[in-house]
């Protein structure tokens, strides 16, 4: 046995390192740790509770609106407070812009580059991934990073600015559009379309949604051979290095709902294990402090009653993130578990054959670009530009609420209690959270921990390939991860 540590990474957001333990030439145990303290549930402790939707999405660049959207569903749940339609439908454009931008982000910046490494430069594909994906230099980089620019201007109409807009609130948004307005955003995201089915599927999207089985993809991936889209590349380059063999969890998922109109989520909320769906009940979940550098290591506690009390020296504690367990059990977020939990065919067939792994997980991803472009132009069109965007009420003096939403990288919860009008406690438990976090009381390790174990480790390796992969696979946002 021997032990190495890897990071810090590149091309993550934040700070990460993985402790491995080696057998041979595979990963026996690893432990995953987040190296560097935020407190942002410290600076909210005593302020005005709508403080919180100037603080929150300062907690990262790139996950503003998510934050935003996760702090004004909590303050909406304390007041009772519904938007108008005409909120909810910019509220899920922007979050639904900022959440495909991540996920192509992630594609284009942050996972495909790992492949034109040196030690892939004598496979068949290494060339045509070096041209397309080289990191800053790639083919792919300059055209993605257009059409991200031009994208990104939904959000300028939409919200004002990004990152950290304050166009989003407990009853809507702020930033109401004109018909002119209207017809400009329609003609972006025809564009951005456009982009979609040239460049990264080379198909139409309804093409791509229609997959119902991994059967189906691989004969889609035929069609397209000769490399002609991005996808398909991604494809070939998993199909030769076998990455659905990478990064098997325990194979138990969770959605809060994704995208909210009237109440009704456009992916269902829920838990999906052992080959069955299950209700999801927010109550049943709790924060476990037994490896965290954290102080009172009392029993797991549900969020509402959660405590962040920062100590370094803390036994037992090897990183800064928390435990988060439904019912005392690990689950997997992201898009891929939304997907699973939502009941797309070609999602649950990968899961069923191969279980949550490094291909499907980037094959959720893209699955999910696909289906939430298409429902972006639908909300697009329902928008009624005369109509209220916002509405408002008094905060009471006393209360609790709960915001769960959908980010890019899973499922993000924000628990608030007012009392004397003031934030008594705010706790926050983000994707990369569930995703990152380590070790319980029981001793259970989390999804990434358990993902990394029989990860092959190949000669002279002092940085793992495919540890690098299991970890890019979840796409970790560490900034958003400890608080």
């Amino acid at each position: 046995m021997s032990r190495r540590i890897v990071g810090p990474f590149n091309r993550v957001e934040g700070d990460l390192e993985v402790h491995l333990e080696i057998d041979g030439n595979r990963v026996a145990d690893a432990w995953v740790v987040s190296p560097l303290y935020r407190g942002f549930e410290h600076m909210l402790h005593g302020k005005n509770p709508l403080d919180a939707m100037v603080y929150t999405p300062r907690i990262c660049g790139i996950c503003s609106i998510s934050q935003s959207a996760a702090a004004a569903a909590a303050l909406a749940r304390t007041q009772g407070l519904a938007a108008p339609p005409n909120g909810d439908l910019s509220r899920n454009l922007v979050l639904a812009c900022e959440n495909i931008a991540d996920h192509l982000t992630h594609f284009y910046l942050f996972f495909m580059p790992d492949f034109c490494r040196e030690i892939y430069r004598g496979e068949p594909w290494h060339a045509a991934a070096f041209d397309r994906f080289k990191a800053m230099k790639g083919e792919a980089v300059a055209t993605f990073l257009q059409a991200r620019a031009q994208f990104m201007h939904i959000m300028g109409l939409l919200a004002g600015k990004w990152p950290h807009s304050l166009a989003i609130q407990p009853g809507g948004t702020t930033r109401a559009i004109e018909p002119q307005e209207q017809a400009r955003l329609v003609a972006i995201l025809a564009s951005f379309r456009r982009f979609l089915e040239s460049a990264l599927f080379g198909s139409p999207l309804e093409e791509i949604v229609a997959l119902d089985s991994g059967q189906a993809l691989c004969a889609w991936r035929q069609k397209d051979a000769a490399g002609r889209s991005d996808f398909g590349l991604f494809l070939k380059i998993s199909e030769a290095l076998s990455l659905q063999e990478l990064g098997r969890a325990d194979d138990r998922f969770l959605s809060y709902g994704a995208y909210r109109l009237g109440g009704e989520p456009l992916f269902a909320e829920g838990l999906f294990a052992d080959g069955a769906t299950a209700p999801l009940d927010p109550d049943r979940i709790a924060e476990d402090h037994s490896h965290a550098w954290l102080a009172q290591k009392t029993a797991a506690r549900h969020p509402y009653h959660g405590v962040t009390i920062p100590e370094a020296d803390a036994a037992d504690g090897y990183t800064w993130c928390k435990a988060p367990r439904l019912d005392g059990k690990v689950f997997e977020v992201g898009a891929l578990a939304r997907q699973i939990v939502d009941g797309h065919p070609l999602a649950r067939d990968l899961l069923s054959t191969e279980g949550g792994n490094v291909h499907s997980r980037v094959v959720g991803r893209l699955l999910e670009v696909a289906r939430t472009t298409i429902a972006m132009e639908n909300w697009l069109r329902a928008l009624k530009p005369k109509d209220p965007f916002c509405i408002s009420q008094p905060i009471p003096d006393e209360a609790q609420g709960c915001g769960l939403i959908e980010a890019a990288r899973g499922s993000l919860g924000h628990w608030v209690k007012i009392k004397k009008g003031r934030i008594l406690n705010y706790q926050i438990i983000s994707p990369t959270t569930w995703n990152f976090s380590p070790r319980d009381a029981s001793g259970q390790p989390g999804a990434l921990e358990r993902a990394l174990v029989n990860a092959p480790v190949r000669q002279g390796e002092a940085d793992p390939i495919a540890v690098q992969h299991i970890v890019r696979s979840f796409d970790p946002c560490m900034v958003c991860t400890v608080h």
